[in-house]
């Protein structure tokens, strides 16, 4: 089908908080609505407008005959597994509704292989110069049970970082669970050490949180706007004991996530390119 019959739905969560939540998410689409790739590009959250719900009636059914649904979140979980399904209506892979469009549900950015290659380079950018092998890269995540897929997707990269032997030292570590942020000093023997946060967006986490782990801020401020938080990211390096730490923004927030987005929609035509169409289940009805 002629990509001008495709349209891209980027599904975000979204905050009724933090307006820098949703912020990654419609930069991502504006600059693939700027490739003219597809016939219409939209976004929609869970916590803000547009609703999912709303989402369903976005596109055009004349204009858009296929909807790729692409979930921006950093794993797999409850929202993309349950969620995200559920409020779309979706089947599936592959749904074809009432109207004749037919919706096509892509894997999370986060699940894509490029995701290591923006990592490195974002800490290569973040440490400019900065010989890698006198090193440590930290992959931070949230961590807990509530958030066990993102913590195993931290993991992950980082031990494909690592089998790289690039860095002196790659680990995971994590906000609420060990191997914990905060012991950042007795994980880490090298010199310079390069904090990259593993989230979709900027927020609570990589503003405050985070750094006062790391003691390059103070505890959490209830004057500042979370906006201001931007600064932290600015001041680089910060010198503790007599060594280098440079912290990086959350990798979501990477512009380069758009290629990510449109690769996850050509990953889903190699992979599902014969899957049989199924109908939207009515969420409503009682069987």
């Amino acid at each position: 089908m002629s990509n001008n019959a495709r349209a891209l739905l980027i599904v975000g969560h979204g905050s009724t908080v933090n307006p820098d939540s949703s912020a990654p998410t419609l930069a991502h689409a504006a600059e693939i609505r700027r490739r003219k790739v597809f016939v219409d590009v939209e976004c929609a959250f869970w916590k803000e407008e547009p609703s999912l719900r709303d989402a369903i009636f976005l596109f055009d059914p004349k204009a858009a005959r296929e909807v790729y649904v692409v979930p921006n979140f950093i794993s797999e979980g409850y929202f993309t597994q349950t969620v995200i399904p559920r409020e779309l209506e979706l089947n599936g892979r592959s749904t074809k509704r009432p109207n004749g469009q037919v919706w096509k549900y892509c894997e999370p950015v986060g699940n894509h292989p490029l995701v290591t290659e923006l990592l490195l380079q974002r800490a290569r950018e973040i440490a400019p110069g900065v010989p890698e092998t006198e090193t440590s890269l930290l992959i931070v995540a949230h961590g807990t049970d509530l958030n066990e897929n993102s913590a195993a997707a931290a993991k992950r990269e980082a031990e494909k970082i690592r089998a790289l032997g690039k860095y002196a030292d790659v680990l995971n570590v994590y906000m609420e669970e060990a191997p914990l942020v905060a012991g950042w000093r007795k994980l880490t023997k090298s010199p310079n050490v390069v904090v990259v946060p593993f989230f979709i967006s900027d927020g609570l986490h990589s503003y405050e949180d985070i750094p006062v782990l790391l003691g390059i801020a103070k505890e959490r401020s209830t004057s500042n706007p979370i906006s201001a938080g931007g600064e932290i990211f600015q001041r680089n390096p910060y010198k503790i004991d007599n060594r280098s730490l440079f912290y990086a923004p959350s990798i979501g927030t990477d512009p380069r996530f758009a290629d990510i987005i449109v690769a996850q929609v050509n990953l889903f035509d190699d992979a599902f390119s014969g899957i049989i169409l199924a109908q939207p289940q009515n969420f409503d009805s009682k069987s």
